[in-house]
C-alpha cells in the first residue's frame, strides 16, 4: 500500500505554532496536548484542532489522499466564556469546516452522501409527521419523534465503513492523547458526540412543547428550540467532562456510550488505521505540534 498523498487540490500551509488556550474549568498545566475532535467519513476521516483541519481519505485506487486547512472563525474564541453560546458558535464552526474539506480533497465522502440515506431521511420525515398527527404534541410524542429522526443517522452508520472510520476517528485520538498505539485503544471515547444525543433529544420535545403552549409555532420557533437545544447538549456534555469520574459524569455519558459500542463503532482494519494516522500526523503538522 503506497504512502499517504497530500491532496493537489489543497496547497501545504507552513506549520503553525498557535498557543491553545485551557480548557474551560482547567489550568494551563493541565493542557499538555492538542485538543483533537473529529467526524467520521466514508472513506476516511477528519480531525479538527485549535485552529486547522485535517482529513485523510482512501480513494478509489486505493491511494490515501491528505488535505488541510484553516478552520472558519465563526466567534468560537470570543464566545468560550459564554454558557450557551460557546456550544453553538463551537458547532457551527465544526459544521463550516465541511465544504471546506469537499473542497479541498473530492474524494471525501460524507457520512450523509448515499441515496440510500438520503431515503431513509425523508421517510424518517414521513414518519415524523405521521407520529405528530395522531394526537396532541405531548412531550413522550416529540421524543418518538425525535428518536425517529435519529433513524437516518444510524442507517447510515450501519452502511459501508463509516462506522469502522468512526472507530478509527476515536482510536486515533486516544492513542495520540495517551501515547499508545491505535490499535490497542478503545473504540469508544468519551468526548463523542453521541453524548449530545440524549440531551439534546430531551430538550428538543420539552422545547418544542412549551413553544406551542406558549404560542410560538413556525419555522423561527422551530430554529429557536433546534439551537437551544443544542446549546444546553453541550452544556451537559461539558458539564461531564468537567466532572469526569463521578457518578454524575457516568450516567451522563451512558446513553451516548451504549451508541458507540451498539451501533456507533466497529473495529476498524489495519488499512483504516492507517488512513487515520495519516490524518494525525497531518493536524499535528499543520497546527506546529509534530
Amino acid at each position: 500500500m503506497s504512502d499517504a498523498k497530500r491532496d493537489r487540490a489543497q496547497p501545504a500551509e507552513p506549520a503553525a505554532s498557535p498557543k491553545v488556550p485551557p480548557l474551560v474549568g482547567e489550568s494551563d498545566e493541565a493542557v499538555d496536548k492538542l485538543r483533537l475532535g473529529g467526524m467520521a467519513l466514508r472513506n476516511g476521516l477528519l480531525v479538527h484542532g485549535p485552529t486547522h483541519w485535517a482529513a485523510a481519505v482512501r480513494d478509489g485506487h486505493g491511494e490515501i489522499r491528505v488535505a488541510s486547512g484553516r478552520k472558519p472563525s465563526l466567534g468560537g474564541r470570543a464566545t468560550e466564556g459564554i454558557p450557551g453560546l460557546r456550544g453553538v458558535t463551537k458547532l457551527a464552526e465544526a459544521m463550516a469546516v465541511i465544504p471546506l474539506v469537499k473542497r479541498a480533497l473530492p474524494a471525501a465522502k460524507l457520512p450523509m452522501e448515499d441515496l440510500r440515506v438520503a431515503g431513509a431521511v425523508a421517510g424518517a420525515a414521513l414518519l415524523g409527521q405521521a407520529i405528530r398527527s395522531t394526537g396532541a404534541r405531548t412531550v413522550a410524542r416529540e421524543a418518538a419523534v425525535g428518536v425517529v429522526s435519529l433513524a437516518p443517522a444510524l442507517f447510515a452508520l450501519r452502511g459501508g465503513d463509516l462506522a469502522a472510520y468512526h472507530g478509527v476517528e476515536h482510536k486515533s485520538i486516544a492513542a495520540y492523547e495517551s501515547d499508545g498505539e491505535a490499535a490497542d485503544a478503545d473504540k469508544e471515547h468519551d468526548r463523542c458526540g453521541s453524548n449530545l444525543v440524549a440531551p439534546m433529544l430531551g430538550a428538543t420535545a420539552v422545547g418544542t412543547v412549551a413553544a406551542r403552549k406558549a404560542g410560538l409555532r413556525g419555522p423561527l420557533a422551530e430554529a429557536g428550540v433546534a439551537v437551544g437545544s443544542a446549546a444546553l447538549a453541550v452544556e451537559v456534555f461539558a458539564y461531564a467532562e468537567r466532572h469526569d469520574g463521578s457518578r454524575v459524569s457516568s450516567l451522563l455519558r451512558r446513553p451516548g456510550y451504549e451508541i458507540q459500542r451498539v451501533v456507533g463503532t466497529k473495529e476498524p482494519t489495519e488499512e483504516q488505521l492507517a488512513v487515520g494516522r495519516a490524518a494525525l500526523t497531518e493536524i499535528l503538522r499543520v497546527e506546529g505540534a509534530a
